[in-house]
């Protein structure tokens, strides 16, 4: 007899890998701004060949820099 707590797995929202319908310029631009926002400097971040994986998850290397802006 399963218990009431218990919580039964969604298969179907496993398997549907939301992160798909990023696009990787999305990626790059909000983890840029979540970057300069932390760090107080712009900084810019370019992401690599991205492979989804199975339960919705992704892998990619992120690449972090300094823009570099000599007005300033």
């Amino acid at each position: 007899m399963a218990n009431e707590k218990d919580k039964t797995i969604d298969v179907d929202k496993l398997l549907k890998n939301k992160l798909k319908s990023l696009s990787v310029a999305d990626l790059e631009n909000g983890i840029a701004k979540v970057v300069s926002e932390l760090v107080g400097e712009d900084y810019k971040c370019t992401i690599g060949e991205v492979k989804y994986t199975l339960f919705s998850g992704a892998d990619f290397h992120v690449k972090i820099e300094l823009t570099y802006n000599p007005q300033e």
